[in-house]
């Protein structure tokens, strides 16, 4: 099964044999590929139930529960990487995420569609309503996302918290694109973090 360009990107970064939690796993394809190419030992949590059966069905570790209140019951430093994929800005209180990933891993791994991209920019621009696109492929009032986050609103998230951006690269597409404008360029942004 071929990854979406964002969760390759975080595999082949993960370290063989690492212990992983992927938040908001959707149906496991990461995890799977994780455990099948990396040897990891790769837990799932996910809020959607059908997700979590057909993580089940793979043979994955997958539990049903809620980024914004269940991540509490996971003790410090219990994982390598904490992975929060397209997820973030569809939980209620993003900082507070990001602290319990980087309480759980020690390094956790971000991503997010990108809020500024010139297509969203020039979408309002021009017809004045929120864009619908690849990446944001439903209408405004069926989104899961509450909350519209930026490259740039991110990186300033992470200095306020005093956290590391260990690694950062953007996607345009499905191509990987240069760090050089990104908060107007890139689609999707992917970090890695550490405490």
């Amino acid at each position: 099964m071929k990854l979406r360009p964002d969760l390759s990107l975080i595999a082949g970064h993960i370290v063989p044999g690492a212990r992983v939690l992927d938040v908001g796993c959707g149906d496991g394809a990461l995890m799977a590929a994780l455990r099948d190419e990396r040897g990891a030992d790769a837990r799932g949590l996910e809020i959607d139930g059908a997700n979590v059966a057909t993580a089940m069905a793979r043979g994955l570790s997958v539990v049903q529960g809620d980024a914004d209140t269940d991540l509490g019951y996971y003790q410090d430093d219990s994982f390598d990487y904490a992975i929060l994929s397209q997820t973030l800005q569809t939980t209620k209180r993003p900082d507070l995420v990001i602290d319990h990933l980087l309480r759980i891993g020690r390094q956790a791994f971000v991503s997010f569609p990108n809020f500024a991209h010139w297509r969203v920019r020039m979408a309002l621009l021009w017809t004045g309503q929120m864009p619908v696109t690849r990446l944001l492929p439903v209408k405004w009032y069926e989104t899961p996302n509450i909350h519209h986050l930026t490259v740039r609103d991110f990186r300033e998230l992470v200095a306020e918290k005093g956290y590391r951006i260990e690694g950062e690269w953007f996607l345009s597409g499905d191509r990987q694109t240069g760090t050089t404008g990104a908060n107007v360029l890139a689609e999707h942004a992917v970090f890695l973090l550490r405490r």
